[in-house]
């Protein structure tokens, strides 16, 4: 099926069913969804649409601006609108303590990282707040950008104890792997989650567009004798993770 035949108002627009641009919004993701519309190729001109389905220009517009805003469509000045490449999406259960590289490992996928920070630095309010410093203590961050197949996937910037990691340059690969190395990987956490819109900087990133929908985790990983062992902030693509929490019958 071609693009103009999927957009054939006839069948999916409906006067009564909403504002006329959702509508079209909707029609839009499901040829993304059906593949129709495949990742890298171009939107139609607004033009070409307009005329397809019978809407105003001003209509597509703000379809597709709609669509932009939630990363699915990137528009390139001068050139157009094109289909963004989105990364299938990965299931991510929040009741197993694992890393990402773990994660990817045991999906089929191939892990990699691109480096933003990594080193002892003074401690952010936040930090000393999370994982019981003085100001005037040392912390270990490393800042990474995690790869799944060499897509963009989140970004995680861990904080901890220079007494539970005394040199962050020996994490070459996983966080998690240096820690059970020396005895000292956590095994409980707690996690917060919010939705959020991404900012400039780390939309660029993650290759998404500014404001795109993303997912905020701050996750406090626990030793088992107790002591915090490790503070992750951690922002995932909106369009790249869907967290599943299995929830049992409380038995009073």
């Amino acid at each position: 099926m071609t693009v103009a035949e999927f957009l054939d108002p006839s069948d999916w627009y409906r006067p009564d069913a909403g504002p006329r641009y959702v509508q079209l919004r909707q029609r839009l993701s499901e040829a993304v969804d059906r593949g129709i519309l495949t990742p890298g190729s171009p939107l139609p001109p607004e033009r070409e649409i307009a005329s397809i389905t019978d809407l105003s220009r001003v209509t597509v517009r703000k379809a597709i601006q709609s669509l932009a805003d939630d990363g699915l469509v990137v528009q390139k000045q001068g050139s157009g609108s094109f289909i963004s490449s989105r990364p299938a999406r990965i299931e991510q259960k929040l009741s197993r303590l694992t890393s990402f590289s773990e994660d990817m490992a045991r999906r089929g996928k191939t892990s990699s990282s691109r480096w933003l920070e990594r080193g002892l630095f003074l401690p952010s309010p936040d930090e000393i707040t999370a994982l019981g410093l003085s100001s005037e203590d040392s912390v270990a961050r490393i800042t990474r950008l995690r790869l799944a197949d060499g897509e963009p996937m989140a970004i995680e910037r861990a904080s901890l104890p220079t007494d539970i990691l005394p040199n962050p340059l020996a994490v070459e690969t996983s966080l998690y792997e240096v820690l059970e190395r020396d005895g000292r990987r956590p095994v409980r956490a707690l996690q917060k989650i919010s939705a959020i819109n991404i900012g400039e900087a780390d939309a660029a990133l993650l290759a998404v567009a500014p404001g795109a929908a993303g997912l905020r985790i701050e996750r406090t990983s626990y030793l088992a004798e107790g002591p915090i062992a490790e503070f992750t902030q951690s922002l995932y693509r909106g369009d790249a993770y869907n967290f599943v929490a299995e929830l049992r019958l409380a038995k009073e």
